[in-house]
């Protein structure tokens, strides 16, 4: 990081004056806000308007892959904003062509078409909208452990319980999908955990009527729900079901695609073909507000004398491409993708094992890429979550409060720490933040309670 940090506490004054005289926050009862002031980021690092400064190993909510003011990205949104800073979606552009190039390029041959949306939410909206219209099905199965946005169908196909108070969407199905650390299906490796999960959306699908359902919308590895990575054969065999029973496959690739597990798409760790791809965050690491479906040929064709009845005023808008030609080229010539598999296999693996070796409170470590997470428990031996489903804990809150007093930004969900830095970290800062992690893990270790 190259930019001084420059503390300008009166100006956060105003920050905070504003936000909380006019600003209305997601997800959060507003009187009790005291949200995080950030002044400024460069590469992996943000900080506030007294001067502190924090090493992001939140990538905010996991989307800034490329890091915070990549000039090149930087560079392609003002160069684009000079030119032509918007244009209506009916009418063709050269950079959102260029855009979809790029991406249908990334993909599995045979996925040739880019519908771009506003942001992942609506992404997975649409594409759950082109499943049921395809094939004239209605139903749509998803995990109970999965987060796939907060749009009419999209909240109600997630999981979490943030879907409890926004039920209004109908035809959806939920079911459980690999978890061995907690298992639903009293495996006790990944082959058992693997096939019995498998067997269980069998089941699944044979009682909710193979065809009333249009598709099985998963998460390529689960990502708020717990950085859930699929035993080998899972996703495989979820492909082979719904070849076996014509479902279409949508593989939610928001979260994990672009870097984040160390492959361009989380699924090329698998070889998984999936019928329709959706992505956000990643493609340009948030810098403009853009998403996608990436359409497998079949169902694009539907739609070749058939009207899609969908769209949105900023569909393929020219600065959120511009970001996004700008990012993957980005990422290719430095080879940001190859450094976060490395960092993944050579540093925060390794680091966050050992961690787990020194510090009890770590009930398990999983993830690829720049994509982890630590299961926290009270009690190793009963597995108890150090947070309720749903909730936090006071430990959980000092983790956070501890962190942040050493620089490190994290990113927490119930029980879970997940260590989701950008893809461009180093080696020096990876080992830095897990450096703190030590020092704030020593602290909650106290929370535990087991032998």
């Amino acid at each position: 990081m190259t930019t001084p940090v420059t503390p300008d506490p009166a100006a956060g004054a105003r920050v905070r004056e504003l936000d909380r005289a006019h600003v209305f926050h997601s997800w959060s009862a507003q009187a009790a806000l005291d949200p995080m002031l950030i002044a400024g980021a460069e590469g992996c690092y943000v900080w506030d308007y007294d001067g502190n400064r924090f090493l992001d190993f939140s990538s905010q909510l996991v989307n800034t892959n490329i890091g915070h003011q990549h000039p090149k990205v930087v560079a392609a949104i003002q160069e684009q904003a000079a030119r032509l800073a918007t244009v209506a979606p009916q009418h063709g552009n050269d950079v959102r062509g260029e855009a979809a190039r790029r991406i249908v390029e990334l993909a599995p041959d045979g996925l040739d078409k880019v519908f771009f949306t506003n942001g992942g939410a609506d992404a997975n909206e649409n594409a759950i909208r082109m499943a049921r219209l395809h094939t004239g099905r209605r139903k749509v199965l998803s995990f109970y452990r999965s987060y796939h946005g907060n749009t009419g169908a999209a909240i109600v196909a997630t999981g979490d319980p943030r879907r409890w108070p926004n039920e209004y969407a109908d035809d959806h199905v939920h079911f459980f999908g690999p978890y061995l650390y907690r298992s639903s299906f009293w495996a006790t490796d990944e082959q058992q955990e693997s096939e019995r999960a498998l067997a269980h959306l069998e089941q699944v699908i044979t009682f909710e009527g193979p065809g009333t359902i249009a598709c099985i919308l998963i998460e390529t590895v689960v990502g708020t729900a717990g950085v859930l990575v699929p035993p080998p054969g899972y996703l495989e065999g979820v492909r082979a079901l719904c070849d076996k029973h014509g479902i279409l496959l949508i593989l939610d690739e928001v979260m994990a695609g672009f870097g984040r597990t160390g492959e361009w798409f989380a699924f090329d760790n698998w070889g998984v073909r999936p019928d329709l791809i959706t992505f956000a965050k990643g493609s340009n690491s948030g810098y403009v507000p853009v998403g996608g479906v990436v359409i497998s040929d079949p169902i694009a064709a539907t739609f070749d004398d058939r009207v899609f009845p969908g769209g949105l005023t900023y569909s393929g808008h020219p600065l959120a491409c511009a970001s996004i030609v700008g990012s993957i080229d980005a990422m290719k010539e430095e080879g940001i993708v190859e450094n976060a598999k490395r960092i993944g296999t050579d540093v925060l693996g390794p680091g966050l094992r050992e961690l787990a070796e020194r510090h009890p409170v770590v009930g398990e470590v999983r993830g690829l890429g720049v994509f982890w997470a630590l299961d926290l428990v009270s009690d190793r031996a009963t597995r108890e979550p150090l947070a309720p489903y749903g909730g936090s804990s006071p430990a959980m809150g000092a983790l956070v409060a501890e962190c942040k007093k050493r620089g490190l930004l994290p990113f927490t969900n119930f029980n879970r720490l997940h260590v989701v830095p950008p893809c461009t970290i180093a080696d020096t800062e990876a080992k830095d933040g897990l450096a703190v992690l030590d020092e704030v893990l020593t602290l909650v270790d106290e929370h535990y309670t087991g032998a």
